[in-house]
């Protein structure tokens, strides 16, 4: 489909609609800076939601939408991100309850950003690999704003990503005022590859981030309506 972002221009977007068995959680994908919506993980992450009965609705962002390789400014992420769950709401309007904001790297990150400054009104954030930190700099946390959010949140994880330290991410999780969970992908970077001797396939590490995500949107739905 085609998404209109005000003045902006338009961007993709691609629904994944499930069969007989439609949960009334949707989760929205946003890609990180280095790929767009049709990255393997982005796609499978979204098709295996779809699977268990979740709506999952991935998008571009524009300066991919337009073939650049340099990020958007912070606004225009933001204001895209914006569009696009406008868009969502009103095309599943009277089908879904609850609203989850996925994201990898960067896209997660401005998700996060938006709902600690009251723009993204969603029902929890899935990370699938938070940026913490520039590459090998753990002195420069992006941490500052995840304390001020109050929606349930689950991060997947590589424990070779040089972007999130493992251990400072640990000390960040204890800080949460919400609940949060992580997913630890065992020898995974930043993208979850793992070495060859770990003999695990792509295909296979991210079916394991789908399935827990699955878990996770479960148990949200019949423990935490409340918290919503």
């Amino acid at each position: 489909m085609t998404i209109p972002v005000g003045d902006l221009g338009t961007t993709s977007a691609i629904l994944c609609l499930p069969g007989m068995e439609h949960k009334r959680t949707a989760v929205i994908v946003a890609h990180g800076a280095g790929n767009d919506m049709n990255a393997p993980l982005i796609a499978s992450f979204a098709r295996g939601l779809s699977a268990a009965g979740f709506p999952a609705l991935r998008f571009n962002f524009l300066y991919k939408e337009r073939g650049r390789s340099a990020p958007d400014r912070q606004d225009v992420l933001v204001n895209t991100w914006a569009a696009v769950f406008a868009h969502a709401k009103e095309l599943m309007a009277g089908k879904v309850d609850f609203w989850v904001a996925s994201g990898k790297s960067m896209g997660g990150r401005v998700a996060s950003q938006m709902v600690a400054d009251g723009l993204l009104p969603v029902d929890g954030l899935i990370f699938l690999g938070y940026p913490l930190h520039p590459a090998n700099d753990t002195d420069r946390l992006r941490d500052s704003h995840l304390y001020g959010i109050s929606v349930p949140m689950l991060f997947f994880a590589g424990t070779r990503d040089p972007l999130c330290s493992m251990a400072k991410l640990k000390v960040v999780l204890e800080r949460l005022k919400t609940s949060r969970e992580l997913f630890t992908v065992e020898g995974g970077d930043h993208s979850f590859h793992v070495p060859k001797a770990l003999q695990r396939s792509d295909e296979d590490i991210f079916a394991g981030i789908t399935t827990k995500a699955v878990e996770w949107l479960a148990d949200r739905g019949e423990n935490d309506r409340d918290r919503y």
